[in-house]
């Protein structure tokens, strides 16, 4: 999964919106828990400056330091604080449902501020949006 691998070219290409636009949904449904998938997520999270967490096996996230170009543009442009560099975050969230379970992904810009709370800068990129249908499908999911 070289999705995240690919998040500073990416990151060059996107468009950031405000905070209170929601991104388009990044969801699928897969009829059975998709191990798999979250498997493939944790290892694909051991690069340099990256970070995988987990609560239970209902959220996975990785987190990674952004190249020093874009930390700078995200610092200088919300109010970010310099000793707490801001990160990019993939969050993979599954719910179980009547039809078997349902992945929502989340990619953001996670900036730190000194004073008040992080800003969450939605990462907009049609080019992911596709990568990540074709990788629910090649685990068996369908997206929705």
């Amino acid at each position: 999964m070289s999705l995240l691998r690919l998040l500073p070219i990416l990151a060059l290409i996107v468009a950031c919106t405000p905070q209170d636009v929601r991104p388009p949904a990044r969801s699928a449904q897969f009829d059975d828990f998709p191990k798999r998938l979250f498997d493939t997520f944790e290892i694909s999270c051991d690069g340099p400056g990256e970070r995988f967490e987990s609560t239970g096996n209902r959220v996975f996230e990785c987190t990674e330091l952004l190249p020093p170009d874009m930390t700078a543009f995200l610092i200088l442009n919300y109010d970010g604080y310099p000793q707490d560099l801001p990160k990019s975050v993939m969050q993979l969230t599954t719910t179980k449902n009547n039809s078997g379970y349902r992945v929502d992904a989340e990619l953001y810009f996670n900036v730190p501020r000194k004073s008040g709370p992080s800003v969450k800068v939605p990462v907009e990129s049609e080019t992911l949006d596709k990568a990540l249908g074709a990788l629910y499908q090649a685990l068996g999911g369908s997206p929705t």
